[in-house]
């Protein structure tokens, strides 16, 4: 993943410069990468960012659940269902 250095920020000046950081993020959208012993320890996003990753992780999920929908259904019979009744008098229900 490539990063934008202007972008980074040690966690102790952020810690500082908390407020300030925040409202740029908000303004501009921009996400900052928060660092710690040099090392990325957490990107601050935008709400609105957050929302899109929050919706194409549905989107995503969807999918998934329809490609396996799908490979299912390929080998679905409909004279092998078993109807409910059976089943509940099978278990004592």
């Amino acid at each position: 993943m490539l990063v934008n250095t202007e972008k980074m920020i040690p966690v102790t000046k952020l810690q500082r410069e908390l407020t300030l950081r925040l409202r740029k993020v908000h303004e501009t959208g921009e996400p900052l990468f928060v660092m710690r012993n040099n090392e990325m320890a957490a990107v601050i996003l935008s709400t609105e960012e957050y929302e899109l990753l929050k919706q194409a992780e549905d989107i995503l999920e969807h999918l998934e659940i329809s490609e396996t929908v799908e490979t299912r259904l390929k080998g679905y019979k409909s004279t092998k269902n078993i109807p409910w009744e059976k089943i509940k008098k099978r278990h004592g229900l």
